[in-house]
């Protein structure tokens, strides 16, 4: 209940400052003005007027966002969340699909109000979208055979001839693997959802995601081990994404996060995923 009155009651205190004249026409702190570009509604209106939050993601990142191809079905960390964000408008959610490659432009063209979905904070993104205060941080690590665990801990030893590395293309792993290997075999594999199953049935031997994944993977294949996920090769944060220039519903979203991670709401989450 307390949640539930502190948002409602900044919804209340942005929507006041969105109607409340400038001071002489000033920016706000930063250079950035409160409301959203010129001639464009806030999402923290337009979303509770249609009663529906749309949402970009690509459904294909468990254990973050993940379609089931038989029944369509999302399901996922924070695909949970995406519910509890869209109730808390008093709207429902509706899943844009997209792709790592077309998610920034999918925002950008207007075609959903956030992404969600185990989304990395990059500062190319950064460039182009609003991202929200982080969930979770996270970094690259492997993900190999469990057999050959002692092979690859290193980038080094992972940069040899003869090492066959998989990546999904268009996203942070694509972009980690090409700018840090030089010499191992480079293959990129466009099904996100069967890409584990190339170092299972041996035609790869190395995977290098965030340590998020690569645990959820190790749990659910026991023949595949997470290499040193508490210390990663890389440091990043996950966040959700929004279009630049609505301030006001970045705000909100942000005190959302804010509250959803120090109340035990996203843990409960993905708790689920990475203990069940």
């Amino acid at each position: 209940m307390k949640r539930a009155a502190a948002l409602s009651a900044l919804a209340c205190l942005l929507a006041l400052s969105a109607t409340a004249p400038a001071a002489s026409g000033a920016p706000a702190r930063g250079g950035e003005r409160a409301a959203p570009a010129a001639g464009r509604t806030s999402a923290l209106d337009a979303v509770p007027r249609r009663g529906v939050l749309r949402v970009c993601t690509t459904g294909d990142y468990p254990p973050f966002s993940y379609r089931d191809s038989k029944t369509g079905r999302y399901r996922g960390v924070d695909i949970d969340m995406a519910r509890d964000l869209a109730k808390s408008l008093d709207a429902r959610p509706r899943y844009v699909p997209t792709t790592w490659a077309g998610l920034v432009g999918a925002l950008s063209a207007g075609r959903c109000d956030i992404a969600m979905g185990g989304v990395s904070v990059t500062l190319p993104r950064a460039r182009a979208v609003h991202f929200s205060a982080p969930t979770r941080t996270d970094g690259k690590t492997p993900l190999v055979r469990c057999k050959d665990k002692d092979k690859y801990a290193t980038l080094r030893q992972i940069d040899r001839p003869g090492t066959r590395v998989v990546v999904n293309p268009g996203g942070t792993n694509e972009e980690f693997a090409r700018s840090h290997l030089e010499h191992a075999t480079l293959t990129v594999h466009r099904d996100n959802t069967t890409i584990f199953d190339e170092i299972l049935a041996g035609r790869a031997d190395v995977m290098m995601t965030d340590a998020s994944e690569t645990r959820y993977q190790a749990r659910i294949h026991p023949a595949l081990c997470s290499l040193h996920p508490d210390k990663p090769f890389t440091f990043s944060e996950k966040a959700y994404a929004m279009p630049r220039g609505d301030n006001e519903f970045k705000a909100y979203v942000d005190q959302w996060v804010h509250l959803a991670t120090h109340d035990g709401t996203y843990r409960k989450y993905e708790d689920a995923w990475m203990t069940r």
